[in-house]
């Protein structure tokens, strides 16, 4: 079926449920040596609908560009909570859980490697660096409308393309975009893409074609 009739699909035939689910895509690979990691599947998109939830942005940094997120990201963090936070190991889980993107100036990221890169590093959240004179404001709310599609060493790999109550062509356009730089990106592209799901948080998943 097309995607809009994948997406339609697997909107009316999930149960109701008492809160907003998010509507995914299962992608399967095929014929990658995932092994290697230059063969994965990591890159961050922003989808022409948005994702029809709330995104959590974090920025690191001090001065006017702290000043300047302060209004639009959900937590500003000074460079000098960063040991504080490499000292509760819990704190600094809970908070790369809690936030989906985190942006830094560049003068912070040596530090940040040193003291959370164990901690976001292996949830693939280390910062997108800012220049001081960088727009922190704007890039806040482009990462805001953005998803991330990290493969790791998997074939199968998930990620959210909006939330069951936007409308099934809204859903259906984030699709096409995911899939349009998925296959601009593999090596053979489409013959990289062995099958395509569609699905609602607990909902059945619908084959992409």
């Amino acid at each position: 079926m097309d995607t809009d009739e994948a997406v339609e699909k697997a909107l009316s035939e999930r149960e109701e449920r008492n809160f907003n689910e998010t509507v995914d895509l299962a992608i399967n690979l095929r014929d990658l040596d995932l092994s290697q990691p230059d063969n994965r599947v990591d890159m961050e998109l922003v989808l022409p609908e948005g994702t029809g939830q709330d995104t959590r942005v974090a920025v690191i940094a001090d001065g006017e560009t702290a000043v300047r997120a302060e209004d639009v990201a959900d937590r500003v963090i000074r460079p000098d909570e960063l040991e504080d936070l490499a000292d509760d190991e819990n704190e600094a889980k809970d908070l790369a859980d809690e936030m989906s993107f985190f942006i830094a100036e560049t003068d912070y990221m040596q530090d940040i490697g040193r003291y959370l890169g164990t901690i976001l590093g292996p949830r693939g959240k280390m910062p997108s660096p800012v220049e001081p004179d960088d727009d922190v404001v704007e890039e806040v709310q482009r990462l805001k409308g953005t998803v991330a599609l990290r493969s790791g060493d998997r074939r199968t790999f998930h990620t959210t393309v909006g939330t069951e109550e936007m409308a099934t062509e809204e859903l259906a356009d984030n699709i096409e975009a995911v899939l349009r730089r998925l296959t601009a990106d593999l090596e053979k592209g489409e013959l990289n893409l062995d099958s395509v799901y569609v699905k609602t948080t607990m909902g059945p998943a619908m084959e992409v074609a």
